[in-house]
Formats: structure tokens, sequence, C-alpha cells
């Protein structure tokens, strides 16, 4: 998908982890990130779903076993995310509760 494509919006997390997030990996299974770089932050967004009735849009620096995790706490029925303000309360953010404040690698803002 290029970079100035429209993307879907997915109805809910799971729906974007099934459709967007489980074929990119399975098609490039030596990528840690969704955008497949090593390192660095990156202002592409690869994807948006609904939560609690507001879009997110996540980034493409957003490491797939960030995303696993979250799915898998779906999967056992629970919800995975705590919505935060931003650094400069400019924003929101998605975390996965229970992670470290800092250095995430779950990149998901409100759009």
């Amino acid at each position: 998908m290029s970079e100035n494509s429209p993307k879907p919006i997915y109805n809910d997390f799971k729906e974007f982890y099934n459709e967007a997030v489980l074929p990119l990996k399975k098609a490039n299974h030596a990528w840690i990130r969704l955008d497949g770089k090593l390192k660095g932050n990156t202002r592409i967004f690869f994807g948006s779903f609904m939560y609690q009735d507001r879009k997110w849009k996540v980034a493409g620096d957003t490491q797939f076993e960030k995303l696993a995790l979250a799915f898998a706490e779906i999967e056992k029925g629970n919800d995975p995310f705590v919505i935060k303000h931003t650094r400069d309360h400019k924003g929101e953010t998605l975390n996965i509760k229970g992670q470290p404040v800092r250095d995430t690698r779950f990149y998901v803002y409100s759009a």
C-alpha cells in the first residue's frame, strides 16, 4: 500500500489486527515494526481503527510484538487499552495497560 493511498478505517482493533497486521507480518517474517525499519521514528501512519467511538491512527514504527500483546488481551475478553494525554497535552494516545510509560514501542494516536 503506498504512502498516499487511502487506508481503510477498521471497525475495531481486532479487525485491524486480523486484516492489516497479520497479513503484513506473514509476508514479512523478519520485520519487527510495521514500517519494516529497525530504528528511528516515522511520520507515516500504517492504519486506523475505531475504539470507544473514536478513530485511532497506528504509526508505522509500532512493533508487531506490542500489537500481538494487545490482541492477546482482547482474545481473553479484556480491554487492553488506556487513553492518556500526549506529553504536550495537545492530543491523546492509546497505551497498553501495564506497559512502561516511556519507550512503549506502541504508537497509537487519536485522529
